[in-house]
C-alpha cells in the first residue's frame, strides 16, 4: 500500500516562524574596568550590571548598590564577631580616634578592601570629630554616608559588615598602640609633657592597658556603683567563709582596696617592672608634673 503524502492546507505548514535573538549590547572590557574602579565590585558583577543597564554607567552603579542592599538584608541575622580595631592620630599627636569594624570571618578581616574601609572610617572619625557612633555613621565617605558605604561593602565583600564602636582621646600628647592581630587598640593621653621620651613611655603604658584592662586611671575615675558592688561581694564572701559579723565590713573594704589597686591604671604593678606601679614608672621617666589624663581601650567583640 502506497502512503499518500497529505497536501498542506496553508503555507504556514511549510514555514515555521523564525525567532530572531535581540541584539545584545557589547560591553567592552574598558567599560567593565571603569565600573570596577568606581565601585570596587568584582569584574563579573560589573559586567552583569552593565549588561542589565544596557551600558548606562550610572544605572549600572545603581544596580550594584541595590545588590549590596539585598545582600545586607539577607545577612542581617548573621553574627559579625570578627573584624579589627583601627586607630587614627593627627600629626601633632594631640587627637586620636579608635573604631571597631566587624565582619563574619577572620579571613575577611585581613581582606585588603576591609582593611582599606576601616582605615578610611578611622581617618574620617579622627578628622571630623563626630560626637557619637550614630553621628559617625551619618558622615559622608566617598560621596555617601558611612552607613551606606557599609551596605555597599557587604555587597562587594559578601559578609555582614558592621561599625560597632567609636572612641577618641584628646590631650597634650596622645600615644596609640595596636596589639598584634588588631584585636585590641589603645590610645593614652598625657598632660604637661616636656620630655622627648614620651613615645616609648606612652607605648609601654598603652601595652599595659592592652594587657591588664584597667577600669579607670585612678580611684576617682571608678564609678561609686562599681565600688559599692565590690564591697557587697566582699561582704558576701566573708559571710560565706564564716567570718565574725563585726569584722565583715573591714574585710570587705580590704577587698575593695585590692580591687582598686589591681584595676586602676596608675596603681597597677607595671608589667615590665613589678617593683613599681605604672604611676611611679611614668613619674620617674617623664617627671613628677606629668600625668595620664585619659585612655581608651577597644577590644574586638568585648563591650
Amino acid at each position: 500500500m502506497t502512503n499518500k503524502r497529505e497536501s498542506p492546507t496553508f503555507a504556514g505548514d511549510f514555514y515555521k516562524p523564525v525567532k530572531f535573538a535581540k541584539n545584545k549590547m557589547k560591553i567592552s572590557a574598558k567599560d567593565v574596568n571603569k565600573l570596577r574602579q568606581a565601585t570596587g565590585a568584582g569584574m563579573m558583577d560589573c559586567k552583569k550590571a552593565l549588561t542589565e543597564a544596557e551600558g548606562d554607567f550610572e544605572k549600572a552603579i545603581e544596580i550594584l548598590r541595590k545588590k549590596g542592599q539585598k545582600v545586607s538584608a539577607k545577612r542581617a541575622d548573621r553574627e559579625a564577631k570578627e573584624g579589627a580595631i583601627f586607630v587614627w592620630a593627627n600629626p601633632d599627636q594631640s587627637e586620636a580616634a579608635l573604631i571597631e569594624l566587624n565582619c563574619e570571618t577572620d579571613f575577611v578581616a585581613r581582606n585588603e578592601d576591609f582593611q582599606s574601609l576601616g582605615e578610611k572610617i578611622a581617618t574620617l572619625a579622627g578628622t571630623e570629630n563626630p560626637g557619637t557612633l550614630a553621628d559617625l555613621k551619618g558622615l559622608p565617605l566617598d560621596g555617601k554616608p558611612v552607613e551606606e558605604a557599609l551596605v555597599e561593602a557587604i555587597g562587594k565583600i559578601g559578609e555582614k559588615i558592621d561599625l560597632s564602636k567609636y572612641e577618641r582621646v584628646s590631650a597634650e600628647k596622645v600615644v596609640t598602640y595596636i596589639h598584634p592581630g588588631s584585636r585590641i587598640g589603645v590610645a593614652v593621653g598625657f598632660n604637661r609633657v616636656a620630655h622627648e621620651g614620651v613615645e616609648e613611655v606612652g607605648r609601654n603604658v598603652a601595652m599595659q592597658i592592652a594587657a591588664m584592662n584597667p577600669v579607670a586611671i585612678d580611684q576617682e575615675g571608678v564609678p561609686q556603683a562599681v565600688i559599692d558592688k565590690e564591697r557587697e561581694i566582699g561582704m558576701e564572701q566573708a559571710r560565706a567563709e564564716g567570718k565574725p559579723e563585726k569584722i565583715i565590713d573591714k574585710i570587705a573594704m580590704g577587698k575593695v582596696k585590692k580591687f582598686l589597686k589591681d584595676n586602676t591604671l596608675v596603681n597597677q604593678e607595671f608589667v615590665k617592672d613589678t617593683s613599681k606601679t605604672v604611676g611611679k614608672y611614668v613619674k620617674e621617666e617623664l617627671g613628677k608634673e606629668v600625668s595620664i589624663s585619659d585612655f581608651k581601650r577597644l577590644q574586638l567583640g568585648v563591650n
